[in-house]
């Protein structure tokens, strides 16, 4: 047990004692025996305390004795005696300490104590407790307790009668809370449903054996509550004789509104219910339906007449009945709900009206209720229409009111508001006069002289009953002024909305599962959606329940509202009234049902207008908004004669004193209309612009619903705008207009502030729009162009039309353009129709309006791109086109305009339209004036450079003709020069979109015009042929122009096109191109050349400008443009050779070009002369296979503006009489025809020789230019490539002759400085020698690869060795006097000599390289090529130093080692070494010049450089140590000492002064001595077997080698020691290092050489050294130390004792 459990007991025992001790004292005199009991109780508590330690649960064993002192004290009903008591048995039922037989001695002892009338309020606290805490008391226990509580209720003490009653109320409550708890248990265990309803109601005294036992004691109450109301007796509340109905029905509807659950969960329960409280209901509703109401009678209730307290707690019930248990009372509900409907009857009390009207309020704020009444009632086919009823009803009611309306005495109520004085009299109006400024009228509705005030009951979407809750009144109050009217009209709002949850949330609970499902989703917004596909897939009983729902209360709903509309006076309650008004349409929008949502429009349309302008605005829907009042609606006849005087009564309205909301706030003129105009002005009240708002407000978020209705909409915004005087703006929004428009308009500073919200609204209205689906979308436009087409005929009437339709259909399709696919040709075929207006002003905005949307369209980023539609493209830039057919002026400006602004901010997206642009464009430029041609050209250019790539294929050829247009116009140089440009464009954007453009010609052949400017005979031309044709021909009629600058631009611009983008002309086209096109611009050019002037008159046009000499004759200007034809044209058959070799005619054609160039070539004009060359030089470029893409690159790179195209085969669609691809072997056999290539070598020959032959004078006014000449020459390799296999000796004898000369011609002096370096070091080759070169390795090469050329080899060597000669004595060039270059020369002479040496070493380099290829051939062997070249090199080798570059030399000694080293063995073999006997001597001469030169090496030469060159005299060295004296023996002997003589001489040098202070040892070669000492050295001891004779020879040299050696260490130690500190100079020191390194290589091989070979001398020789070599020590020279510690090494050996077997040191 819990300590707090422990204490609680404890004070529980404690108290119990207490209180013993106290009914003993007080019982001791007169009650005896209760001393007695009350001291045994003690003794007991205290027995159970010491032998227990739970004292609750022992209390509760033994509580029947504990409780008996207090039931004995409780008998003698003394009072002082019964509170001790009572008190203790409270605290005994509180700690739950009672047993269940105890609990029923108490609840006999209370019965006791209430008969005899002790202490009621005690004995009711008792029962409360003990019922309450524990669940002890059951059963009969239970009832009896029950009845204590109900008959001391009915005591006469109002204390007692009121606790008694909350008591009871509250008892009955624990009762059922009982079952709860039970319930909840005994959650787990299954209910017991075995019960007969039979047996309940046969034998309905005894309780259902299912129950369990607090649902049994619940069952049994609740019935004989049942009983007692009906007047019955209970079977189970023994002792309760009576009971009143009102108290009675409370409890009932305490329990029924507290405990559903046990009524739901229980069937024995729901039987009572059907059985027992709904027939009792309607009996006690009996007499309230048969009375009717006599409105003289106010006195009390007599009879069968309603009883308000019975009836409204009745109404109470039927409220929890139907809101708690419609599931299980469906059939019971219906008679309720008819009942109420019943009740709402004019001829009822206004009370139980009131009454009723709550409870259907109730009711009405419950979704799922009013949603089972329809499904239950209304949609069932033989039931009461439960739910149209109560609408019909509300309506009903609502009109009675207004009708018929009732006097009655006010009376202020709890938390309602009430009226003023009298029911007629507005609160506004005092003695006849309105309130002043600041005084707020009250809310209310206002109608045909009832004024009825409008209260706040409660908020929307809750019920606050105020008549159902005075459960104190006993008698009917009086209903406040307008309470009525404003719970019926609340009613009403909440019957809207809750209709519009429940079909609103389904439909996005069924959007939301079509979306999950994967269904595609409607197009537009979510606001504005019509809902049609969700439609589509609902259930069909769901969307008839919808549909149910609306139907049976639309009529209802609209005749109460709009007559609310119409009276009400408050802008809250107007706005409420609106927004139902408008909540409605929205539901029958998506419901489709049309009727209906007219319906509910035109209310709203009606009410924005003034009555009789309505009347005149709206008269086609008028006769339908009559009968959809009379739609399945009961009415009244006062009623409908009230519809029936709208139109002509309601004018009262606006005078109806304190009526805020009808007051004058704007007067503006009447709209004209067809059917005619309304006289005098209109004005506006502050509710018609509310509801302006509400309209606007319904076509924004609800416009998909719209459909047919958007006209009526339209109409009345339309007349709503003219009278407010807003008219249309920029973009199509409205805007105020200025005061000279609406000089007879008045608005109020309040309206003035809102015009422009309300222009804002009309904007996002149509900007929503863009959220319609496309059928919503279509309604609008359609709606709209209808109302455009009334404003037209108004126009014709000379009356001033309205251009709201104009404008909103601007701003529609500005706002939709995502689909314009939709509305275009609707909108714009409108619009065209206006532009075409006589009126001015509609006119403009018709164009105003199509040219916006134009440019809006195109600006608008479609997906996919516009320029990817050419449907969309098409449909979009029709109505520009369009425009043209129209004969107004200012719509023509306007379209040119248009057009303009479309190029400058949509170029890009246009695709498809160009051919449109154009013809605009075209049309305009055939005009005159240079202002137009400007204006038109501008947009020209704009389209051509920038928007190209989006040009039709039908549309490039007119493109081209209008750029042709503006190229051959007089009137301005610029644009003809600029058109030019863009024809270029226009070519390269035909090539860059080849393939597309060339299949789309073929599918647009007939949009496109062919040109076709081949004979009759030839064969059709391809569209996409004649689009270049047509290019073509166009640009060549502008290469004749007469202006210069107008034929260079379309020259260079012709020739490029065509090199470029002659993969796209089929071959049958090429010959018309050839023939055509081509030729005959080179005869008229070389004509009008030939005519031009040689003056210098009249050149530049007439203008004063300054002219360049090369271009200030005609003349001079032709030839620039023959220069640039005849290019052009060479450039033609050198990229499309292959196209033009297929051609039958093409020999014809070869030689034709070759005749033009020859003649060019050999022209006085140098610039005509080296520019026919390249020509010539183009069209050799001529192979068999395709050309590649770098020749393609080449090509095109010849105009720089142009981008190098992609080589690729362009696949056609031709006929089958034209090959697509020529067979190889064709196109090779053609090419390999050699009259083709001997006719251009027959021009090149002539050209070579007629062009460098030498003059005969010393002197010469021109000679061939080096440009010129190095063309030439750069001509033969390709040339060469086509006629090397009929190339023969006498062949290269001209060629030969022609490469002399032309390496020979000297420069003029004045360009000298440009071409020749200022000094030897920098010259380079230049492009004439380097093309000589060349021409000469082609040549090579070929003899190489070809056994029948090999006798030519001598002949290129020749050749060779002629230049090489170059490089010490330059040529002359015939007789012209010439001087070298010099930087210091004086201009002695005109002409001066190039530069050859790098020419000469450059052929010398190609001599070795082809003599190491071509030693071994038979006819170099024999023309002793090797001993030509030893002959030539002998002068380079022998001047060394005192050549014109010290490059010359070395290159030669290079040469000569490297042409040595692949000679000699030729010339060592004995097969054939019979044609090299004569070569040896010069071999030998040439060594010798070389090594032992007559020119010394210059003073200014540094220690590097002179490194440099002994190391190329060590290498010549090395070659007669490795490729000569091995070989001695097969050489010949003269020679061989020749060589000797060379080594002897070269093996030892020393220092030119004896004097040790000479510092000068510049002409020492240390490495060279050395490396001629070693060879000597090698070849005389290094064989280690025989003795030769050259080793005998060389012992006798070796004799003097070792005296010499030792004269120089003598030498060093006698200077070493006199010079003290003073060191010798290097060359001293390097002698005796040379010195010293030569003996110990000497050393090194008599130890190495055979014993026979070294005599007894020479080691003595060696040994005698050793002294002076240990004099030498002292030396401290790094060098020369290294250099004797080596040495003396070397004599190791030798020291050692001798013996006989140590020989040679060893």
């Amino acid at each position: 047990m819990a300590t707090a459990d422990v204490v609680s007991a404890k004070k529980l025992v404690e108290n119990l004692q207490t209180d013993l001790r106290a009914l003993s004292n007080e019982a001791k005199k007169k009650y005896p025996p209760v001393k007695e009991a009350a001291e045994a109780g003690i003794l007991r508590i205290r027995t159970v305390v010491a032998k227990n330690k739970d004292i609750i649960p022992a209390l509760i064993a033994c509580s029947g004795e504990i409780m008996q002192p207090f039931l004995l004290g409780c008998d003698t009903k003394n009072l002082r005696i019964v509170q001790i008591c009572l008190a203790s048995i409270q605290r005994l039922i509180a700690k739950q300490a009672l047993s269940q037989e105890a609990g029923s001695n108490v609840v006999n002892m209370l019965w006791n104590l209430m008969d005899c009338g002790i202490e009621d309020l005690k004995v009711l606290q008792t029962t409360l407790v003990l019922v309450t805490t524990s669940t002890v008391v059951r059963g009969n226990a239970l009832a009896r307790a029950i009845v204590i509580c109900f008959r001391l209720h009915f005591s006469k003490d109002n204390t007692v009668s009121n606790t008694a009653s909350a008591i009871v109320q509250q008892v009955v409550c624990t009762v059922f809370e009982r079952v709860l708890a039970e319930d909840a248990a005994n959650a787990a265990g299954a209910e017991d449903h075995s019960f007969h309803q039979n047996s309940l109601k046969t034998n309905s005294r005894l309780p259902p054996k299912s129950l369990r036992p607090c649902a049994t004691d619940a069952y049994l109450l609740f019935q004989d509550l049942c009983q007692l109301v009906n007047a019955e007796h209970p079977t189970w509340l023994l002792g309760l004789t009576e009971m009143s109905r009102t108290f009675g029905l409370e409890l009932l509807e305490s329990i029924l509104n507290s405990f559903p659950q046990v009524f739901l969960r229980h069937k024995e329960f729901s039987f009572l219910l059907k059985e027992r409280v709904c027939p009792l209901v309607i009996k006690l509703f009996s007499p309230s339906l048969k009375h009717k109401q006599n409105l003289m009678s106010t006195g009390p209730l007599v009879g069968d007449k309603p009883y308000f307290p019975l009836n409204m707690r009745l109404l109470r019930v039927v409220s929890v009945l139907i809101n708690k248990y419609y599931s299980i009372l469906v059939t019971e509900s219906e008679i309720f709900l008819s009942l109420l409907v019943k009740f709402l009857e004019g001829d009822k009390p206004m009370w139980q009206r009131i009454l009723a009207l709550e409870v259907l309020h109730k009711l009405c704020v419950q979704l799922k209720l009013l949603r089972c009444f329809c499904l239950s009632y209304d949609m069932k086919t033989h039931s009461t229409k439960i739910f149209a009823n109560i609408v019909n009803a509300l309506g009903s009611f609502i009109q009675s009111l207004f009708v018929h309306p009732v006097v009655e005495r006010q009376s202020a109520l709890p938390g309602v508001n009430s009226g003023k004085d009298g029911l007629n009299s507005s609160p506004g109006v005092v003695g006849g006069m309105s309130l002043g400024g600041g005084v707020t009228p009250q809310p209310a509705f206002a109608y045909k002289g009832v004024w009825i005030p409008l209260i706040n009951v409660a908020a929307t979407g809750s019920a606050r009953p105020v008549f159902l809750e005075m459960l104190d009144k006993l008698e009917a109050p009086t209903v406040p002024d307008g309470y009525g009217l404003s719970i019926a009209f609340t009613c009403l709002l909440d019957v809207v909305r809750s209709v519009s949850t429940i079909v609103t949330s389904e439909l996005e609970v069924e959007q939301r599962r079509k979306d999950q499902s994967g269904s595609k989703k409607m197009n537009g917004g979510t606001v504005l959606d019509r809902n049609d596909a969700v439609l589509e897939d609902v259930d069909p009983s769901l969307k008839s329940l919808w549909e149910e729902l609306v139907n049976a209360s639309w009529c209802g709903v609209l005749a109460a509202l709009s007559l609310l509309l119409e009276a009400c006076t408050d802008e809250t309650g107007t706005e409420s009234i609106l927004k139902s008004l408008e909540v409605y349409a929205s539901l029958c929008g998506k419901l489709g049902m049309t009727v209906a949502r007219d319906a509910f429009i035109t209310c709203l349309c009606k009410a924005s207008l003034p009555p009789h302008y309505a009347l005149t605005v709206l008269n086609i829907a008028t006769p339908q908004n009559a009968n959809i009042l009379h739609k399945g609606h009961k009415r009244s006849i006062s009623r409908d004669g009230l519809s029936n005087q709208q139109g002509q009564g309601s004018d009262g309205n606006a005078n109806e004193p304190g009526d805020g909301r009808n007051q004058v706030v704007a007067v503006g003129t009447a709209l004209p209309t067809v059917q005619g105009t309304q006289q005098g002005p209109v004005m506006l009240t502050a509710k018609n612009i509310q509801c302006m708002r509400a309209i606007l407000s319904v076509a924004h978020c609800h416009g998909g619903i719209l459909g047919t209705a958007w006209h009526m909409v339209l109409t009345t915004l339309q007349h709503l705008a003219w009278i407010l005087g807003l008219k249309p703006s920029a973009g199509g929004s409205l805007k105020v207009s200025g005061a000279a428009e609406t000089a007879n308009s008045v608005i109020t500073t309040a309206v003035m502030g809102e015009l422009p919200i309300l222009s804002a609204m009309l904007s996002r209205l149509f900007e929503s729009s863009q959220y319609l689906d496309e059928v919503a979308l279509h309604h609008l436009i359609d709606a709209l162009c209808k109302l455009s087409t009334e404003s037209m005929e108004i126009a014709y009437a000379n009356k001033e039309p309205s251009l709201f339709a104009v404008a909103k259909l601007l701003e529609t399709g500005l706002v939709n353009l995502s689909r314009v696919e939709v509305l275009w040709r609707p909108v714009t075929a409108h619009l065209l129709e206006v532009c075409q207006h006589n009126h001015g002003r509609t006119r403009d905005w018709g164009a105003e309006a199509i040219t916006s949307l134009v440019k809006a369209s195109l600006a608008y980023k479609f997906e996919p791109p516009l320029h990817e539609n050419l449907k969309l493209q098409t449909m979009l830039l029709s109505p520009l086109q369009e425009l043209s057919a129209i004969q107004h002026p200012d719509i023509r400006q306007r379209q040119l305009e248009c057009v303009l602004q479309v190029l400058h901010n949509n170029g890009e997206t246009l695709a498809h339209g160009w051919p449109l642009v154009l013809g605009v464009i075209g049309a305009v430029s055939d005009d005159q004036g240079d202002s137009l041609i400007r204006t038109a050209f501008k947009c020209f250019q704009l389209v051509t450079t920038d928007f190209l790539p989006i040009m039709p294929r039908y549309g490039l050829q007119i493109c081209i003709s209008v750029a042709a247009k503006f190229g051959l116009q007089k009137e301005e140089l610029n644009i003809s020069l600029t058109s030019v440009g863009l024809l270029w464009n226009i070519s390269d954007y035909l090539y860059q979109n080849r393939v597309s453009i060339s299949e789309g010609l073929v599918k647009e052949a007939n949009l496109v015009e062919g040109t076709n400017d081949s004979s009759p005979n030839e064969a059709p031309v391809p569209p996409f042929d004649a689009l270049w044709l047509t290019l073509y021909s166009k640009q060549a009629d502008l290469c004749v122009d007469s202006r210069p600058a107008v034929r260079k631009s379309a020259g260079q611009t012709l020739f490029s096109t065509i090199s470029a983008h002659g993969s796209l002309l089929q071959q049958t086209t090429w010959s018309t191109v050839l023939w055509h096109v081509l030729f005959p611009l080179l005869d008229k050019v070389k004509k009008l050349s030939g005519a031009a002037k040689q003056d210098k008159s009249d050149v530049s046009g007439g203008a004063n400008i300054l002219i360049h000499h090369s271009r200030d004759t005609a003349e001079k200007q032709w030839a620039e443009t023959k220069v640039l034809t005849l290019a052009g044209v060479a450039r033609v058959f050198n990229t499309w050779r292959q196209q033009l070799i297929l051609l039958g005619d093409f020999p014809r054609a070869w030689a034709l070009l070759l005749e033009h160039i020859e003649s060019s070539a050999l022209s006085t004009s140098n610039e005509v002369s080296l520019n026919a060359l390249k020509s010539f030089q183009e069209i050799l470029q001529l192979q068999a296979s395709s050309p590649s893409p770098k020749v393609l690159e080449k090509a095109a790179s010849l105009d720089t503006s142009m981008s190098a195209p992609k080589a690729e085969q362009i696949k056609r669609t031709t006929s089958g009489d034209n090959p697509k691809i020529m067979p190889q072997k064709q196109i090779e056999s053609v090419m390999d025809d050699f009259t083709l290539w001997s006719t251009a070598w027959r021009v090149w020959h002539s050209i070579g020789i007629n062009g460098t032959k030498p003059p005969t004078s010393k002197t010469a006014k021109t000679l061939p230019s080096q440009p010129f000449l190095t063309t030439l020459l750069q001509i033969f390799p390709t040339l060469f490539q086509h006629i090397k296999s009929k190339f023969v000796a006498s062949d290269f004898q001209k060629l030969s002759r022609v490469l002399q000369c032309a390496v020979s011609v000297p420069i003029h002096a004045d360009a000298s400085p440009f071409l020749l370096p200022s000094s030897m070091q920098e010259a380079e080759l230049t492009g004439l020698q380097e093309a000589a070169l060349n021409a000469i390795t082609c040549v090579s090469k070929a003899i190489g690869t070809s056994e029948t050329m090999q006798s030519m080899h001598p002949a290129v060597f020749d050749q060779l060795l002629t230049f090489v000669t170059y490089a010490c004595q330059a040529p002359s060039f015939g007789q012209i006097e010439t001087r070298v270059m010099s930087k210091t020369a004086s201009k002695q002479a005109e002409w001066v000599s190039m530069n050859y040496v790098p020419f000469a070493e450059k052929s010398l380099s190609m001599t070795t390289a082809l003599y190491k290829k071509t030693a071994t051939r038979q006819a170099v062997m024999e023309q002793q090529v090797l001993q030509n070249i030893l002959r030539v090199l002998q002068m380079p080798l022998g001047l060394k130093y005192a050549c014109p570059s010290a490059t010359t030399w070395k290159l030669a000694v290079t040469s000569l080692l490297e042409i040595l080293h692949i000679g000699l063995p030729v010339a060592r073999n004995p097969t054939y070494n019979k044609h090299f006997k004569s070569m040896w001597l010069d071999l030998a001469a040439a060594l010798e010049c070389f090594l032992f030169s007559e020119h010394p090496a210059p003073l200014t030469l540094s220690v590097e450089e002179q490194q440099q060159d002994e190391a190329m005299d060590v290498k010549v060295v090395l070659l007669i140590q490795n490729e000569i004296l091995p070989y001695s023996t097969a050489l010949p002997p003269q020679f061989t000492a020749k060589i000797m003589g060379l080594l002897n001489r070269g093996s030892i040098h020393s220092a030119n002064s004896s004097s040790f202070l000479d510092t000068n040892n510049s002409q020492l070669r240390e490495e060279f001595a050395k490396t001629c000492f070693e060879t000597l050295l090698r070849f005389s001891f290094i064989t280690q077997s025989l003795v030769s004779e050259e080793g005998a020879i060389t012992k006798m040299a070796m004799s003097a080698l070792l005296q010499r050696c030792r004269e120089v260490l003598s030498k060093y130690v006698e200077d070493e020691r006199l010079s003290g500190k003073c060191p010798l100079p290097r060359s001293r020191m390097a002698e005796i290092s040379f010195v010293l390194k030569a003996l110990t290589t000497l050393m090194e091989s008599l130890k190495k050489a055979h014993s026979g070979n070294v005599d007894v001398n020479t080691w003595e020789q060696v040994i005698d050294l050793y002294p002076t070599l240990v004099d030498c020590t002292t030396c401290t020279s790094t060098t020369v130390c290294s250099a004797l510690r080596d040495v003396l090494s070397q004599y190791h050996d030798l020291l050692l004792p001798p013996s006989g077997a140590m020989q040679n040191g060893r």
